[in-house]
């Protein structure tokens, strides 16, 4: 019987450790396409950021700095171990927080090349992050507020989706999601693709393996954060991945639409705007009580 239960685990674990990569590989994939099109190109191969990644781990792995790599291996650990902690149901501010030392270490890795780019594109990231770190956390107020817990396992037992009781914080999540998916008009610090640069933010200074890792680890970071506006439907999967994958489809017409705008009006646009939204939805909610559970 423990046997069974063991490799239960490891085939769950196993899957949550395999799935993603693929699932975020192909949804890159289809970012490029769907974007191709809208620009009234062919595009490339669904398959092209595999191929990039295959390309990248056989090239020489140059660094400036020998912590370098290290910042990077950090980042993908604390990706994947975020992503698996939302899969298996844990608590919600844990994983935010594990999340969070995921982004850091990247920053610092940008920080100790030395290189200008990088150091900016760092700097643009930080200022990304006080932008959308204080929505995160009304998000796990709000739920918290609804459920009485951070488990995520506390939403299989609710009747109603969150998205009846947090519309405003799911409003805000979208442009959460524009800046974390680095598309315009928020794409400050590193574009996802190639607009106008003529290098590459905070990840100037990173080439072969090391660039390599970090692909994955946005693979990884692409099924995470859908699988955070997932959450808002938990009650039933299949609505809950439409609504997840309608929102990374409007993100990709956000960015073929949009033009990147400054990181000031990105920061004045998110903590008065953005942050009223989610301040309002949290009154309504210990206002009128509300409580699913």
């Amino acid at each position: 019987m423990i046997t069974l239960i063991n490799l239960k685990i490891l085939i769950k674990l196993l899957l949550i450790l395999i799935l993603p990569p693929v699932i975020g590989c192909i949804l890159s994939g289809i970012d490029r396409k769907v974007t191709a099109h809208l620009q009234g190109r062919v595009g490339p191969p669904l398959l092209q950021p595999l191929y990039d990644v295959i390309k990248l781990f056989n090239k020489e792995n140059i660094v400036v700095n020998k912590y370098q790599n290290v910042y990077v291996i950090t980042y993908f650990i604390f990706v994947v171990l975020s992503l698996f902690m939302l899969l298996m149901k844990m608590d919600f501010l844990m994983i935010i927080f594990v999340y969070t030392i995921a982004n850091t270490s990247l920053i610092v890795g940008g920080m100790s090349t030395g290189s200008p780019y990088s150091r900016i594109g760092s700097v643009r990231e930080t200022i990304s992050m006080l932008a959308y770190e204080p929505i995160l956390l009304f998000y796990i107020i709000g739920m918290y507020m609804l459920t009485g817990s951070f488990k995520i396992s506390k939403l299989a037992y609710t009747n109603k989706p969150l998205l009846y009781y947090l519309p405003l914080i799911f409003i805000a999540m979208l442009f959460i999601m524009t800046i974390k998916f680095k598309k315009s008009p928020f794409d400050f610090s590193t574009s996802h693709h190639a607009h106008q640069e003529l290098v590459k933010g905070m990840f100037t200074e990173y080439s072969g393996p090391a660039l390599a890792i970090i692909e994955v680890a946005h693979w990884y970071e692409y099924v995470f954060l859908l699988g955070l506006i997932f959450l808002f439907w938990y009650t039933s999967p299949i609505i809950g991945l439409i609504l997840a994958l309608i929102t990374f489809f409007l993100e990709i017409v956000i960015d073929n639409i949009c033009a990147r705008l400054s990181w000031e009006w990105m920061l004045k646009f998110t903590w008065t705007i953005i942050i009223g939204l989610s301040i309002a939805n949290i009154l309504f909610i210990y206002l009128y009580n509300v409580k699913i559970l």
